[in-house]
């Protein structure tokens, strides 16, 4: 009898499993709970909204029955149904009114989350940063700074003209939906003016990788740093080298701390031509070259090779967080840069 309890004591597999399956059945709980809590608050929002419209007056009966619906929900169900609460709850369902969405999107989502976006102002914005936070299982923290650089304007600012930007569900091979201009690299931890060198900026990239992912877009995986490409002339090193595989592409990234410059698009332009003819497989798409520099020329993007290449492009990079207005312009004179790569210079 000793040595089966004993033997039972020292097997620490068995407990450990077990605890593993309790830890994991109350996170399911914890999340199941969460999603009822949100679906909740969306009722209860719905719900006062729709007294609201019966009201003459609809501004000061809101408050009146907010007020009066907190004072006697309070002492029953706790602070989660204040007065403050209850006019989120009723943000939440004006902002997001089709509870299919909410559905949808919740099992990934927190509360957090949709008070995030509750504070973005477009609709289509709003829509689009719920699937995407769900899609790509977003922390509300990323959330929040893809909303604070204005993730899906600099998205939409990239799209070629006359181009409407699919549903975020439809597939596109459209290099420009995947290339976000001005790219902003806070994360790097660079103050606004301070100076480094191209070594250091590739060096910065790597160790915040995951943010510079995040920071491109959708798809992207890395795959190499100074990538080496042999021939019989010479050696050449490519700085960063990703795959999109949504584009199905190779994503070659050459690194410049200055101004963008005809003898940077000259070097970007063989080393794509290296990589198409040396490196990649009939299976892959055409490799895509960016320029990461400091500054964009609309001169070069009109009478160099940029113009009209669907492979080879330019975009600025911002080591620093811009201030709104700042982003804003930024935006707009990056969005001129590429219609003049395309050739076309109306802004429409």
């Amino acid at each position: 009898m000793g040595k089966a309890s004993n033997e039972i004591t020292t097997n620490s597999s068995i407990l450990n499993d077990i605890r593993t399956i309790i830890e994991h059945g109350r996170q399911q709980a914890y999340a199941a709970a969460g999603q009822a809590a949100i679906v909740t608050y969306w009722n209860v929002g719905r719900r006062i909204v729709e007294e609201e419209q019966h009201g003459e007056i609809r501004a000061q009966y809101g408050s009146r029955l907010i007020k009066t619906l907190s004072e006697q929900l309070v002492p029953k169900y706790g602070s989660t149904f204040s007065k403050r609460n209850l006019d989120y709850f009723r943000q939440f369902y004006l902002c997001f009114n089709k509870l299919e969405i909410v559905n949808t999107c919740v099992h990934n989502l927190t509360w957090s989350h949709f008070r995030t976006i509750m504070q973005v102002a477009d609709p289509k914005a709003r829509e689009w940063y719920v699937k995407e936070a769900s899609e790509q299982m977003w922390s509300v923290r990323t959330l929040r700074r893809n909303i604070g650089t204005q993730y899906y304007g600099r998205r939409m600012a990239c799209i070629r003209e006359g181009l409407t930007l699919p549903a975020p569900d439809i597939e596109t091979d459209d290099p420009l939906e995947y290339i976000k201009s001005p790219v902003v690299a806070e994360f790097l931890g660079f103050r606004k003016d301070y100076k480094y060198d191209e070594s250091q900026l590739e060096q910065a990239l790597i160790d915040h990788l995951q943010q510079f992912i995040m920071e491109l877009g959708r798809g992207f995986a890395f795959v190499d740093r100074q990538k080496h490409i042999s021939t019989d002339t010479g050696d050449f090193y490519i700085d960063l080298v990703f795959y999109n595989i949504k584009l199905k592409r190779y994503v070659l990234f050459e690194l410049k701390t200055h101004p963008l410059t005809h003898a940077d698009v000259g070097q970007l332009d063989m080393y794509v031509r290296l990589y198409d003819d040396l490196v990649k497989d009939d299976s892959d798409n055409p490799t895509i070259g960016i320029l990461l520099c400091t500054e964009t020329d609309k001169v070069l993007a009109k009478y160099s090779v940029l113009n009209g290449s669907e492979q080879l492009f330019a975009a600025k990079y911002m080591a620093y967080m811009p201030t709104e207005e700042e982003l804003r312009r930024e935006i707009e004179q990056q969005k001129r840069f590429f219609l003049e790569q395309h050739g076309n210079e109306e802004m429409g």
